[in-house]
């Protein structure tokens, strides 16, 4: 039974029992008063049941036959069947199905009808293409346990200056958010706000950031030879910070940070408009007083636990020239020069006791391009080396040993060099020696007899004489 049977029910018990009249009763029930006579008629013989639809559980009298429709789904399933899964022979779907019932046998057919159809013969069943599921992931208990760290390069400043990089770093437990512009997303943007967030926060104990040579790269051929772990400049920035370094491998994966961009491309740039604001370092001055204090104390949440992961920065261990550098290993040459970046630096007379030749030194270089070579002890302590530009070198000259055996040096004289013709033109030597070729060659060929030139080439015998190419 309906719900609306089931009610009717309920007024018809009261019209029986005499609590109603039939007269009264008629709106409620939602009929006319002769119908409700048949039904207070029906009730009285059948009970609630008699109040059920006569049409229930009974073929439609507009149904299609089934003669019919037995033949439509063998049609189908003749020329328009297949497997379920996809790729090729996949089996047509009721829309097409339907048109080519149309066009092909003049057959029409709805496609609801034939949907139903097909269904119930098991020749259509959706197949959905299965969608990776990202189940939310809760957030770190901790400050300071995870932080992501990613840029956007975005249209900050409307176009009244550049199209900078926005650095950003968020504390996945409490959403706590540092920024900074920069031109680009390089290692020394990435050094400068996490250096920014250990002078605020602290160490953070582990990092997430994108799967780019900024952050991390894959190994090489002799890095996977030897085992090692490869490392880029930031990726070794952390692990002297005892951080640990997580390469994220979709921007889903650290989609706090993508989505603090977002909120970022909407309020920032609206309040760099109001104020005017078009160059990097106004927009960096703004975002450290004005607008991050107020933004975190907006967004940012309370974490589920009151202990702080970010550790205490130790510089007596790594001062901050050795950690926020550019780190490169050279070795030193047998004068005691160390090549780098185009430069060469003469190591301290001093050093060449305790820094032999061929021995490698660490070679850093700060953001300011201040220079510091470093030499690594077995130990593990680290020496800083002092260096100054060392002289150019100059070009050898030839040496003459005279018969008392001292070297004699001749003396050089500078002379002008002269000026080489462009090879494009006649004068040029080579030019002038293959026309002296072209010419011998015309006058050797002008020299031989006539009949030598009409000769018929010659071939050699097994033998070894001499014969014409046509002879047997």
């Amino acid at each position: 039974m309906s719900d609306r049977e089931f009610a009717r029910a309920a007024v018809l018990r009261r019209v029986v029992a005499g609590e109603v009249s039939l007269a009264a009763a008629t709106p409620l029930l939602g009929v006319s008063y002769r119908q409700a006579k048949r039904l207070v008629q029906r009730y009285r013989s059948e009970g609630r049941t008699g109040l059920v639809h006569r049409g229930t559980g009974r073929r439609s009298n507009r149904a299609t036959p089934v003669a019919y429709r037995a033949a439509i789904v063998a049609l189908v399933a003749q020329h328009y069947g297949g497997p379920v899964a996809r790729g090729a022979g996949q089996r047509f779907g009721p829309t097409l199905t339907a048109e080519h019932l149309w066009t092909d046998h003049g057959v029409l057919v709805s496609v609801g009808t034939l949907t139903r159809w097909m269904r119930e013969a098991g020749l259509w069943g959706r197949v959905r293409r299965a969608r990776p599921h990202h189940p939310r992931r809760e957030r770190k208990a901790h400050f300071g346990e995870l932080v992501q760290l990613d840029g956007s390069f975005h249209d900050w400043f409307e176009g009244r200056g550049p199209r900078p990089c926005v650095m950003t770093m968020v504390d996945d437990a409490t959403g706590q958010t540092l920024l900074r512009f920069g031109a680009e997303e390089t290692t020394w943007a990435a050094a400068t706000v996490l250096h920014a967030w250990i002078q605020a926060h602290g160490v953070p104990r582990a990092l997430y950031a994108d799967w780019k040579n900024v952050y991390q790269r894959a190994p090489t051929n002799n890095e996977l030879a030897r085992g090692e772990a490869p490392l880029t400049q930031f990726g070794r920035m952390c692990t002297k910070l005892g951080i640990t370094l997580i390469a994220a491998s979709s921007p889903q994966a650290k989609g706090r940070v993508e989505r603090s961009h977002g909120t970022h491309q909407d309020r920032l740039i609206k309040k760099l408009r109001l104020r005017a604001i078009g160059d990097i370092d106004a927009a960096n001055a703004y975002v450290e007083a004005t607008y991050l204090p107020a933004h975190n104390a907006r967004f940012a949440v309370a974490p589920a636990s009151a202990v702080d992961h970010h550790r205490v920065r130790d510089r007596r261990r790594w001062a901050d020239a050795d950690v926020f550098c550019l780190e490169t290993t050279r070795v030193v040459g047998n004068d005691h020069v160390v090549q780098y970046d185009h430069q060469a630096l003469q190591l301290d007379p001093r050093a060449r006791g305790r820094v032999p030749a061929k021995s490698k030194v660490l070679v850093r270089e700060l953001l300011d391009g201040t220079v510091r070579v470093v030499q690594v002890a077995a130990t593990g302590h680290e020496h800083l080396l002092r260096w100054t530009p060392a002289a150019p070198r100059t070009a050898r000259s030839a040496v003459r040993l005279p018969a008392n055996g001292a070297p004699v040096r001749p003396p050089v004289t500078p002379t002008a060099r002269p000026a080489r013709p462009s090879p494009l033109t006649p004068e040029h030597p080579w030019r002038q020696q293959q026309a002296r070729w072209v010419a011998r060659a015309l006058e050797q060929r002008d020299r031989r007899p006539t009949a030598a030139r009409s000769t018929p080439a010659t071939s050699r015998v097994p033998d070894g004489e001499p014969t014409p190419s046509g002879s047997a």
